[in-house]
C-alpha cells in the first residue's frame, strides 16, 4: 500500500462531468468578455463562476462519494 500511489478521482470525475455543464460555462465565458470590455472595473461574474461550479459539483458527488474508499 505504501508504494500505491493515490490518484484523486475528483479531478476525473469533474472532467466526464464538464459537457453536462456547457450552458453555465457558455454563460460564464460570455460574463467574462463583457467584464474584460469593462472599462469601469466594477462589474464581475461571481453569479456565473458559481452556476457553472455548482453544476459541475452536482454531477461529481454522487460519484465521488461511491469512489472513495
Amino acid at each position: 500500500m505504501a508504494d500505491e500511489e493515490l490518484v484523486d478521482q475528483k479531478k476525473y470525475l469533474e472532467e466526464s462531468c464538464q459537457p453536462k455543464c456547457v450552458k453555465p460555462l457558455i454563460e460564464y465565458q460570455a460574463c467574462v468578455k463583457r467584464v474584460e470590455a469593462d472599462n469601469n472595473g466594477e462589474k464581475h461574474c461571481t453569479g456565473q463562476y458559481f452556476d457553472y461550479i455548482s453544476c459541475v459539483d452536482k454531477c461529481v458527488a454522487p460519484k465521488l462519494f461511491g469512489a472513495l474508499k
